[in-house]
């Protein structure tokens, strides 16, 4: 009877233990997304805010040839500089956004790891790009990424909140997405 009883609270305990860990590797990620987001945004901030000076300087300089109206229409419609107030996301010439349910840090990591490991390579290597941007997600960010790359696919998934992406480089496709790991009861 006392060996069941002991047994007993051990598994108790370690489920407790494992329960606790758990709770603490996700903490740790989601600071460590979070981290990444603010930086991203103190930096997209900091770039918004000097084509807006910019702006205003040009608008002292030229008061009376063009009514302000048109100057800030001139800017939303692709002069370069965002209208003041208004955050952009950043995006790089050949990125395109299909569908994202991710912060803008990750999605700028997941931009960056696909156009190096792209620029590596001859030709397309789709299982090859697929294997590197899991694998530095899964590294980086936890468990249970997982990708998808080719010119041409279907899908239908779905993903933990905050973790999936949809997006294109050239013609080349790339669906990255997360899901929730479950324990194994043993």
């Amino acid at each position: 009877m006392r060996g069941a009883a002991k047994k007993a609270t051990r598994d108790g305990a370690s489920e407790e233990l494992e329960r606790r860990s758990q709770y603490l590797s996700s903490l740790i990620q989601r600071t460590r997304i979070m981290a990444d987001a603010d930086q991203v945004e103190k930096e997209v901030v900091e770039s918004a805010a000097k084509p807006v000076k910019r702006e205003q300087h040009r608008e002292k300089e030229d008061e009376g040839d063009e009514p302000r109206e048109e100057k800030k229409k001139a800017v939303r419609e692709g002069d370069g500089n965002p209208p003041p107030g208004e955050k952009q996301q950043q995006q790089h010439p050949n990125v395109k956004v299909r569908a994202a349910d991710m912060p803008i840090a990750l999605q700028n990591r997941a931009f960056r790891c696909a156009r190096e490991t792209l620029a590596s390579m001859a030709k397309l290597e789709s299982k090859q790009l697929a294997f590197v941007l899991k694998k530095d997600f899964d590294t980086t960010y936890g468990p249970a990424w997982h990708c998808i790359v080719g010119k041409s696919f279907g899908s239908y998934v779905t993903h933990s909140l905050g973790g999936f992406l949809y997006f294109s480089i050239d013609k080349v496709y790339i669906l990255l997405f997360r899901t929730a790991v479950e324990p194994i009861d043993r």
